[in-house]
């Protein structure tokens, strides 16, 4: 049996484009008026949360779970750029209300990916008034909802939103190939960051402050230098950008040599919540297709959920927990897996990628990490933005059309191992090797 401490924390993590539905004044928003999901969907209700959170919220008091992460959105809140929305303000303090009733410790993002249209039309975090802008905004939700929530989250994954929306066009605005823009929007999220975390202890001494960035170990195909080249060269610029800003005031080469410093944002953090999922494979592009992918790859024969439209999502690969934690160990605050999960709508390999995740979540703890809870991703399946409602991550599967839930097999699971406070000899037995997709279930679930 392996036993987690007294006191650590068993949650989830949602966002609020995702979850709540009917978000019409985010960027997100018009990025799907213009037909640039994927899949096609809409989100619409999304999983209606803005009407209807309880129920979810009481799944996760029945899974007795302990904490869960939520955010705001800033689009519902500022509409227009002078305008607070006292009605947005008021469903989120109910929504914070639902969680602390069920027993629960709320995390709260304040930017998870959205951020209104008119900021977007202004530059976004490109412009230099981006950090002013963040920290009132930061400051307004704070002096709201600061009565209700101790722990929050100002930035979701900077790297993701700065590496999709300005190098390969996935996420609003859209841009491909910005090399020089990405740079300066990793800074400028930072000086957000750490404009904002001093504005909330100002208001709230008690609060922790932290962000949540997205770790992906990047293989080398071949042992080549061209391979094993780009590889660095992806993890110095997407895994290593916010560890560097927070310990030295500057990004990594190469982004360093295009981008300002920043000495202010040092240090400006209480904990990191590191979002943690799969491998991706390199190998120096050398025809059209891999140029496409930016030489990234994933093998068929490993494990993997279901991929997204276009692309495999990733190789599974619970590994990734230790080896970011054991980098960001450096930065000498508490940690929290904060994202962790696979999509699956079958439940297929669920089951295998939690229970080896969580185990070596522990081995972390034993080893002396300060790593203080596991928050799974999610608790429903929930609109996974360009990919619409193609990749299924829920413990809970979602039917759109009627809102109705049905549990998956990783539910149960995941509750026993909250009530245990830990792992299983049985679990860990039972699901100590990973489920390898057979050629025609790779070939099921491209269709």
């Amino acid at each position: 049996m392996l036993t987690f401490p007294d006191g650590f924390l068993w949650g989830v993590s949602t966002s609020a484009h995702q979850f709540e539905g009917r978000n019409s004044h985010n960027q997100w928003s018009t990025w799907e008026r213009r037909g640039r999901i994927r899949s096609g969907d809409s989100c619409r209700d999304a999983c209606g949360w803005w009407h209807s959170s309880a129920r979810d919220i009481d799944l996760c008091r029945q899974l007795g779970l302990n904490a869960l992460r939520i955010s705001v959105d800033w689009g519902r809140i500022a509409p227009h750029e002078h305008e607070w929305n006292r009605d947005a303000i008021h469903r989120y303090r109910s929504i914070l209300r639902e969680i602390r009733q069920a027993g629960m410790r709320p995390f709260v993002t304040l930017h998870h990916f959205t951020h209104p249209q008119w900021f977007e039309d202004r530059g976004a975090f490109l412009s230099s008034r981006s950090v002013e802008q963040f920290a009132w905004f930061a400051e307004r939700i704070v002096n709201e909802l600061g009565d209700l929530c101790s722990d929050f989250v100002t930035f979701n994954e900077p790297n993701v939103y700065a590496a999709f929306g300005y190098l390969f066009g996935n996420f609003p605005p859209g841009h491909r190939y910005r090399i020089r823009d990405c740079a300066q929007v990793m800074v400028n999220l930072h000086r957000a960051h750490a404009v904002a975390y001093e504005r909330i202890h100002s208001l709230h001494p008690n609060a922790t402050v932290g962000l949540a960035t997205h770790w992906v170990e990047f293989h080398p195909a071949t042992d080549s230098p061209a391979d094993r080249l780009l590889a660095f060269l992806y993890d110095a610029t997407f895994n290593r950008s916010s560890l560097q800003l927070l310990r030295c005031g500057s990004l990594p080469f190469p982004l360093g040599s295009i981008a300002p410093e920043a000495p202010e944002v040092m240090q400006k953090i209480d904990f990191v919540g590191l979002n943690v999922y799969n491998r991706l494979h390199v190998r120096s592009p050398w025809d059209e297709a891999s140029r496409r992918t930016g030489g990234l790859f994933v093998p068929e024969h490993v494990p993997q959920g279901d991929p997204g439209v276009d692309l495999p999502y990733g190789e599974a690969y619970p590994e990734v927990v230790t080896s970011s934690a054991k980098e960001f160990a450096a930065l000498n605050v508490p940690l929290y897996i904060m994202e962790n999960g696979v999509p699956d709508r079958t439940d297929r390999i669920r089951p295998w990628v939690l229970t080896q995740s969580i185990r070596r979540t522990h081995e972390l703890i034993a080893q002396g990490f300060d790593v203080q809870g596991y928050f799974h991703w999610s608790i429903v399946d929930n609109f996974e933005w360009c990919e619409g409602w193609t990749l299924r991550f829920g413990l809970y599967a979602i039917d759109p059309r009627t809102q109705e839930r049905f549990a998956r097999g990783s539910a149960n699971l995941f509750r026993e191992i909250i009530a245990q406070n830990g792992l299983s000899d049985e679990q860990l037995s039972r699901f100590s090797d990973p489920p390898v997709p057979s050629s025609r279930e790779l070939s099921s679930m491209r269709r």
